[in-house]
């Protein structure tokens, strides 16, 4: 297949799919955009790349239109959110250096007494003033500080029926971390293995966008290896575009899968995706650097499990990452793959997909368990239109505001805007704030929580779902929700 390239589009190879839509906000103007609505060959639009005579219903054009908006909004907040990231991350965890608030003010006070020639040093000590280093085992990234625990819950034992979904938020919540702190956590506070970090390259950004990390948990004669990538990190624009980017690209035999998730993966703009390529270990690709590691811990113990998980954009990479394997017949990693746990996933692909996924389950004997929380946003993004577009597959392990859990085909209200939804959402958030000051008192101290994560359920009286998007809920719910549901989850729940 070749590509006609128009106006600004980049030029790229798309001879690896059967047919494609790639959407480029960067590229488009007004006049453009509303002339969208109004025709259906969406072909002739400078800021969409797709085969000539390619045609959209309106109601899909609707939903490009608004994806196309949302992008272009998010590039031009990206630096100020940037910014303000930065800013919240790196206050906390300066008056966590210095001992508090007060502590921080005294230290200040003496180190600006101590001399007016003062070089702040990162990570080292002026004065008594103590500045943070951010490749520090103790420096808190924005979801860090949301959710300060560490430890995997004690009470929580390897025959509980709870354990692989608790352990794997807790992996995908650590993966939004520095590379020290992951390796502190796995080692110190888990007591198991930390395998490697993975820092990954982006062919299409052009840069490095995607982290994940390998750990292993040993127990007597049994090794459980885990993966877990990295999700959107809340004030990374980019990140959020991937989640409302409708872009996709039909890969044979598989469906339409979505392109912005597929780039982070590791797809590439020249080969697509080739079973194997030269390795740059200057830009590996995350895909093919994980798809090794794990070549290379299965030839030390062939009788090991792997697990792979993740949470908002590291979910839809988890999931994507056996469809990539089972595209290139690597059935000796799959057969050792005993399950995916995603959390607060995204749409990825199409009905199609789905169906191809289901098959690659069951041929496997693998299990998929999607955890949703109550009005979380992410879930119901990209847009489900219709069949052509993007759907989620299986069931979907539903818990509400109170930790109450069900099997259900798909999560409430799938689509976020609702007329009816409206009230209820706001109502709900407004419990999720009151919750935030009692969880402490009916669950113990290990649910407090922090005036970052109740800042969040402040946010959520105006943009109910977004802060039920965080991995405190999850982390909860994997802990207090109930055994027996999670019995029930321990089948492939491909229905």
């Amino acid at each position: 297949m070749t590509t006609q390239v128009n106006g600004s589009k980049p030029p790229c190879d798309k001879s690896f799919c059967e047919d494609y839509m790639i959407l480029s906000p960067k590229d488009v103007g007004s006049w453009d955009l509303t002339k969208l609505v109004f025709s259906k060959h969406i072909g002739h639009r400078k800021f969409i790349d797709c085969p000539d005579g390619t045609v959209e219903s309106f109601w899909s054009r609707i939903a490009i239109f608004f994806s196309v908006v949302l992008q272009r909004v998010l590039h031009l907040v990206d630096r100020p959110l940037g910014w303000l990231g930065s800013t919240i991350e790196f206050m906390p965890n300066f008056m966590d250096a210095n001992g508090g608030f007060l502590s921080m003010l005294s230290n200040f006070v003496t180190a600006i007494a101590s001399t007016l020639s003062l070089v702040l040093t990162v990570g080292q000590h002026v004065g008594k003033l103590v500045v943070p280093n951010t490749e520090s085992p103790e420096f808190l990234s924005a979801i860090g500080l949301w959710d300060i625990r560490r430890d995997l819950d004690g009470r929580i034992k390897h025959d509980d029926l709870r354990y692989t979904s608790a352990l794997a938020i807790m992996a995908a919540k650590s993966a939004y971390e520095n590379q020290a702190y992951i390796k502190d956590t796995v080692e110190k506070h888990w007591k198991m293995e930390f395998v490697g970090f993975f820092d990954c390259w982006n062919d299409y950004e052009e840069d490095y966008t995607t982290q994940a990390f390998i750990w292993s948990d040993k127990t007597g004669d049994s090794e459980l290896i885990g993966v877990s990538f990295r999700g959107t990190s809340p004030f990374n624009a980019k990140d959020w575009s991937s989640d409302v980017d409708l872009s996709w690209v039909h890969l044979p035999g598989i469906g339409k899968v979505h392109a912005g998730f597929l780039k982070a993966l590791g797809l590439q703009k020249s080969q697509g995706w080739p079973k194997d390529i030269l390795s740059n270990e200057q830009k590996p690709y995350a895909y093919y650097a994980i798809r090794q590691k794990l070549k290379e811990r299965l030839e030390d113990n062939p009788n090991a499990k792997i697990l792979v998980t993740g949470h908002s954009l590291g979910a839809a990479l988890a999931i994507l990452f056996p469809a990539v394997l089972a595209y290139h017949k690597e059935t000796d990693l799959l057969s050792k793959l005993e399950g995916v746990y995603t959390f607060g996933q995204p749409r990825v692909g199409d009905k199609r997909f789905g169906e191809y996924m289901k098959e690659v389950l069951v041929t496997h004997g693998m299990r998929y368990h999607r955890f949703v929380y109550s009005n979380d946003l992410v879930p119901r993004v990209p847009f489900d239109t219709s069949d052509r577009y993007f759907k989620h597959f299986g069931t979907c392990h539903y818990y509400n505001s109170f930790y109450k859990g069900k099997v259900l085909p798909e999560e409430p209200n799938k689509n976020y805007f609702s007329i009816f939804a409206i009230i209820p959402m706001f109502a709900n958030a407004t419990w999720e704030l009151i919750r935030s000051f009692i969880i402490y008192y009916q669950n113990g101290p290990e649910y407090r929580e922090t005036f970052t994560c109740r800042g969040w359920r402040v946010i959520g009286l105006l943009i109910a779902g977004l802060p039920a998007h965080g991995p405190q809920d999850y982390v909860n719910l994997t802990r207090l929700g109930s055994p027996e549901l999670f019995a029930e989850q321990s089948t492939n729940g491909i229905k």
